[in-house]
């Protein structure tokens, strides 16, 4: 099963949060590793969609949220029919209930 990965724009904006964040606490150079990483990560997605595992805290919506973990994030995303859309990128290292607020419904 071969499906199109796309991004929401919340998870857009949220990379361009990371982008920033990196860009002025460490380097150019990093912030640009942490995020092709991130978004490389998802290139399995097309092959395997489900691949990831069911996120917990997000079991009580209508969609399957699923996540993969690159480094310190947490990228959720949903399957449907031929495409994979990414929903978010949590940040691991804040409260876990934030996911729950950082994924709404419409996305």
């Amino acid at each position: 099963m071969e499906v199109r990965v796309f991004w929401t724009e919340f998870a857009i904006n949220q990379l361009d949060q990371i982008f920033d964040y990196y860009k002025y606490t460490a380097s150019l150079k990093v912030s640009k590793k942490i995020i092709s990483g991130i978004v490389e990560s998802t290139v399995m997605l097309e092959k395997n969609p489900f691949i990831g595992t069911k996120e917990p805290l997000l079991e009580n919506r209508k969609k399957e949220y699923r996540f993969i973990v690159k480094g310190n994030y947490k990228i959720i995303y949903f399957v449907e029919e031929n495409f994979v859309k990414i929903s978010s990128v949590f940040d691991c290292r804040q409260n876990p209930n934030k996911i729950i607020e950082s994924t709404k419904p419409s996305h």
